[in-house]
């Protein structure tokens, strides 16, 4: 009997893993990829490089090394360039940057 209840905990458990595979499970990566693409890459081209600006988000030393870094981050330029972005909108952007660069669990 106890040990069917850990085979149940444990199948369940492998069943949640898809859902915690991600930083930011609830981003629209497709609208991330759209405000990225709108407000983020000008602005990253010309201070950072790259033809699409992602330098920044590949650097060696990037500032950004966990999910919460990377929404404060986001945050603050949203803040500092006075950007119409709701907080759904940033976990969009969030979500996009953590599947195609920072790949954060």
């Amino acid at each position: 009997m106890y040990h069917h209840r850990l085979i149940a905990i444990g199948v369940l458990a492998l069943l949640s893993l898809p859902a915690a595979a991600t930083a930011f499970p609830d981003a629209d990566i497709v609208a991330g990829e759209k405000h990225h693409q709108k407000y983020c890459i000008a602005c990253h081209e010309q201070k950072y490089g790259g033809k699409d600006g992602s330098d920044i988000y590949i650097r060696v030393d990037r500032k950004v090394n966990s999910p919460s870094a990377l929404s404060q981050q986001i945050t603050s330029c949203t803040t500092m360039l006075n950007l119409d972005l709701f907080p759904e909108d940033e976990m969009n952007i969030a979500g996009y940057l953590n599947k195609h660069y920072y790949k954060f669990k």
